[in-house]
């Protein structure tokens, strides 16, 4: 199976069937645009992910959306897929999300000039990966490190990490993030675990450490996800494993794939190498 079949398979098991079709042209696909009536015309390399795929075009767009909307959709799409572009590395789950984050930004009937547009899209590619844990909502949500998707007979593994100061601020990013994103909440499982050192209390001299988890119904799966994060020895991270399940069983194999694709998000977000807190530091 080559890598784009993969990556189709990925994106279908977490959007839906329709997503990215194919035509009878070799290579040339229709993605839809997901929550947004746009469908768009990509054309792959044969030698797809060392060279980059092109959006051609708009195929088709829905009698609702406003005029100009389409060009529009276009348009910040080509900005975005430029960006999160990296040869040998598939990007199709980056542009979708980063697409459907900047168009919501931007709601149809909502027209914003060139210029402006362009600063938004690099005003997104310059947010820092993770966030104040005390932020908005809307912070709450971008505030992620997002490993790339892993394909195990048909269930799709995505990990996300992001820094947290105290179990309030991991239930909080949890709760935002599954609020938010509706294909996170329709997954089999998203499994949670948490390392939390605190600074001393200043009139107690005592530091505090919390750690959690959650298998969400993917049996010792939580467990296992907290004691990599004790291996790794990191601390003030949430790391959040999404799974939807392919219908066929993995057996212990499916441990393994969680681990990875955590310790991914956790290497990407530079939390093995800055996150670690010395307990015999004293204030």
């Amino acid at each position: 199976m080559s890598q784009l079949d993969s990556e189709i398979l990925a994106l279908k098991a977490i959007y839906s069937d329709d997503v990215l079709q194919s035509t009878d042209q070799v290579y040339l696909y229709f993605l839809s645009v997901p929550s947004h009536p746009v469908v768009l015309r990509v054309r792959f390399p044969p030698d797809y992910p060392v060279s980059r795929p092109v959006i051609d075009g708009i195929e088709s767009t829905g009698g609702a959306a406003p005029k100009g909307y389409g060009s529009h959709v276009l348009e910040v799409a080509r900005m975005t897929l430029s960006r999160v572009w990296n040869a040998g590395d598939v990007c199709l789950y980056d542009l979708i999300q980063e697409l459907e984050s900047l168009l919501e930004k931007q709601p149809p009937g909502h027209g914003r000039k060139d210029d402006n547009l362009q600063a938004q899209c690099l005003e997104h590619a310059d947010a820092p990966p993770r966030d104040n844990p005390t932020a908005s909502n809307s912070d709450l949500s971008s505030a992620w490190v997002v490993s790339t998707p892993t394909i195990e007979k048909k269930s799709v593994f995505i990990a996300r990490a992001c820094t947290v100061s105290s179990p309030a601020e991991a239930s909080a990013y949890v709760s935002t993030l599954l609020a938010n994103d509706k294909k996170l909440a329709k997954a089999t499982h998203n499994i949670t675990a948490y390392r939390i050192h605190s600074s001393p209390n200043s009139s107690l001299d005592k530091e505090f450490v919390y750690q959690d988890c959650d298998d969400d119904g993917e049996t010792a799966a939580g467990g296992r996800l907290l004691h990599l994060l004790q291996v790794m020895d990191v601390w003030n991270v949430l790391v959040v494993v999404s799974r939807w399940y392919g219908g066929v069983k993995l057996g212990p194999d499916r441990f393994r794939i969680i681990n990875a694709v955590a310790r991914e998000a956790l290497v990407g977000g530079g939390f093995g190498q800055t996150s670690k807190v010395s307990k015999s530091k004293k204030n």
